[in-house]
């Protein structure tokens, strides 16, 4: 266990298991004292096959943003990254690496549940979401877009038009796999989508963790905890 008191969070070590039998490596992330926690979060890392795990800085920024407000936070690595099992699957099975840190972040902490995703993330975060009812609330960062996709999975837009759960779409102003205009054309799928563009931000948010990670946060209270 470490605890990290000027940030309030204390991270211990867990695993997770998938319903097709891998055991994923992961952390809970919560508050240490004050705020308690009021509601449950996941976050899902960048590309397996171009450096993308659960330690990335912007990634801290959000769990960091999110801990402070009262959630508990599963982080975790997908499988085939690091210490999890598995192999790279081009993001279809992915989503069972998601339903798998969702039920761990549900019985580590009752009440709603938030899944930010950031690149690859985002896009199996919505897969995912689309599948799942117990996820209440989503957050996309530089959700790959246009002719940038990554050969990923691509939601139906009658499945979009259908999701009735909030969703804040989040993008750098400079980012080429995740342009402002594509966001928008995305937001205008989803009924109830917020979009946040970081000024003289790119696709990694150089500089910008803490801002990007600060609407994240802000986002799920909102929509959540009824705060903001």
């Amino acid at each position: 266990m470490v605890a990290q008191a000027a940030t309030l969070v204390v991270v211990d070590a867990i695993s997770l298991r998938t319903d097709d039998g891998l055991t994923l490596e992961g952390e809970v992330h919560r508050p240490d004292a004050t705020p308690a926690a009021k509601a449950n979060a996941v976050i899902c890392h960048p590309h397996p096959q171009h450096g993308g795990s659960k330690d990335h800085p912007l990634l801290w920024a959000i769990r960091i943003s999110l801990v402070k407000r009262g959630f508990v936070v599963v982080t975790f690595n997908f499988r085939g990254v690091m210490g999890s099992e598995g192999s790279y699957t081009e993001g279809v099975e992915e989503v069972r690496d998601v339903a798998a840190a969702v039920t761990v972040a549900r019985q580590e902490q009752p009440g709603p549940t938030f899944v930010a995703g950031w690149s690859f993330g985002a896009n199996v975060a919505l897969r995912a979401a689309l599948q799942d009812e117990r996820i209440d609330a989503l957050a996309l960062i530089g959700m790959p877009l246009s002719e940038r996709r990554l050969s990923l999975p691509e939601p139906e837009v009658d499945e979009l038009k259908a999701f009735d759960r909030p969703v804040l779409l989040v993008s750098g102003s400079e980012d080429p796999f995740s342009p402002p205009e594509e966001v928008l054309t995305l937001a205008g799928r989803l009924p109830r989508s917020t979009v946040e563009i970081v000024g003289e931000a790119d696709h990694f948010f150089p500089r910008r963790e803490r801002e990007a990670g600060e609407l994240v946060g802000a986002f799920a209270e909102a929509t959540l905890l009824g705060g903001g």
